[in-house]
């Protein structure tokens, strides 16, 4: 395997490119007062929620208001052979926003607009830095939403660069079967089109596919159109809570091999619901717990939910707490969608080393449970979410940065989740992307031949490797 160092040493040699004073000149000519090069703001496009804090930041950020304002960047950057680092709202966890190279720093989160909804056809185009929660608050009248939720109210520019899922992905998918078409400035400044409002289409190579999931590497997003769903008619929450992890996962792979449509299954485990209940103040029984949600007509919601409960009621579950109202929902919601900041704040001054395994349902007892041991082992603090739904979960190690023997420790443990989730058929990275923090694990499950088909692609579309380099793999 070829796993990653501590964390301290996991960013690849730094080399920062020169930024020529000609374009931070022309730059600032172009934009004005739209490009920055004050430290605050420098420092704060140098950041996301990865562990990784000591890359130097960007030189510049230019804040961009339209597609042309993106070309004109890449263009001039181009021309200074200078790297350039798309950045939304700031909340990837693999270090995809960290300038390696240097470069300058594209803040479109000024692009936020919904270009156009067409109710007849489910679609609705969007500039990349609306996020996942304006858009379904600017389409509610219209009784349909967009499913993908990552829990962080992400940009939707940032969730197509990363192939995002999250919470719904078990009923409707991830990013990649929901994105229908894209508008991507290339690296020479060149704006082009990807895919239609059709639902499909046998057109030549998927370039839609090809840049969902390329984190920044090929290009830059401007316009993205995407899949709607219908509003379901009856939606009902519930909280169950289990005398093991075991039991929770077991019910879960039950659930999935039935066929029973469930839009939501996450897993919390005690330690995490602890630190939610003292963070949210709430009183959640702390014990592993599953948060489900059914969508779909009354009769069919009622079916699902009385068939969830029996299997759960087979596995030792208890304590079923139903919801149905928006306002009880969201309470139930709110240990799942506040569990990161819970676990952040429950350890001043940490970190989190992330994990992102995903594998198939049937063996995600064997992954989850071998991994639950070797983190009570290790004796660091550590928090247990997961979409198990679809068989991905996240462990989020909390390390002091400050000591390397607990980056080394997290990383342990991460090397050895990765490699069983390999040896299982699974992937090292469900959802966060790779980043700088998997490029190691990226060849471990593709393979040499297929990242070097990866390298190729790249270089063909980015020649002078100006786009986020130093991210997904090496050069």
């Amino acid at each position: 395997m070829n796993a990653p160092a501590p964390a301290a040493h996991l960013l690849p040699e730094v080399h920062q490119r020169e930024v020529p004073a000609a374009l931070i000149g022309a730059l600032k000519a172009r934009f004005g007062e739209r490009c920055s090069t004050a430290l605050a703001v420098r420092e704060q496009h140098g950041r996301d929620e990865s562990a990784f804090t000591n890359v130097p930041p960007p030189s510049a950020v230019v804040f961009a208001e339209s597609t042309q304002d993106v070309a004109d960047t890449v263009k001039l950057a181009s021309d200074h052979n200078t790297p350039v680092i798309p950045f939304g709202v700031g909340s990837s966890l693999e270090g995809h926003l960290l300038a390696v190279q240097g470069g300058i720093s594209v803040d479109v989160s000024r692009m936020n607009r919904v270009l156009a909804v067409t109710p007849e056809d489910l679609t609705v185009t969007v500039q990349p830095g609306v996020t996942r929660k304006q858009l379904n608050e600017e389409i509610k009248s219209t009784g349909l939403f967009f499913p993908i939720d990552p829990g962080a109210d992400a940009s939707l520019g940032g969730m197509s660069a990363t192939r995002a899922s999250g919470t719904n992905a078990v009923r409707y998918g991830t990013m990649r079967e929901n994105v229908l078409g894209l508008e991507v400035v290339t690296a020479s400044g060149e704006v082009i089109r990807t895919g239609t409002r059709a639902k499909k289409s046998s057109a030549g190579y998927d370039l839609t596919r090809l840049f969902v999931g390329s984190e920044g590497t090929l290009g830059v997003m401007t316009e993205i159109t995407l899949r709607l769903y219908p509003l379901p008619e009856a939606i009902s929450a519930a909280i169950c809570s289990f005398p093991s992890i075991e039991a929770a996962v077991r019910t879960t792979i039950q659930i999935i091999q039935m066929g029973i449509p469930i839009a939501r299954v996450e897993l919390i485990d005690a330690n995490t619901v602890r630190m939610v209940n003292t963070h949210s103040r709430l009183s959640l029984r702390e014990e592993p717990m599953l948060l489900m949600e059914f969508h779909g007509s009354p009769a069919g919601v009622k079916e699902q939910a009385e068939a969830v409960q029996e299997i759960a009621g087979e596995h030792g579950g208890k304590a079923f707490e139903w919801a149905v109202t928006p306002e009880e929902r969201t309470r139930l919601w709110t240990a799942r969608h506040n569990a990161y900041f819970a676990a952040i704040q429950s350890k001043p001054g940490c970190r989190a080393i992330s994990t992102d395994t995903c594998v198939p349902i049937s063996r995600l007892a064997d992954c989850l449970l071998d991994s639950v041991t070797e983190a009570d082992a290790s004796g660091l603090p550590y928090f247990l979410v997961g979409h198990v739904g679809d068989g991905n979960f996240h462990f989020g190690y909390l390390i002091d940065p400050a000591r390397p023997h607990e980056y080394a420790k997290a990383e342990e443990l991460n090397h050895a989740l990765v490699h069983r989730a390999l040896a299982l058929g699974g992937t090292c990275t469900g959802e966060h992307g790779v980043g700088i923090h998997k490029m190691g694990f990226l060849l471990d499950e593709a393979g040499a031949g297929a990242v070097d088909m990866m390298r190729s692609i790249k270089l063909a579309l980015d020649p002078k490797n100006i786009m986020n380099p130093g991210k997904i793999f090496s050069l």
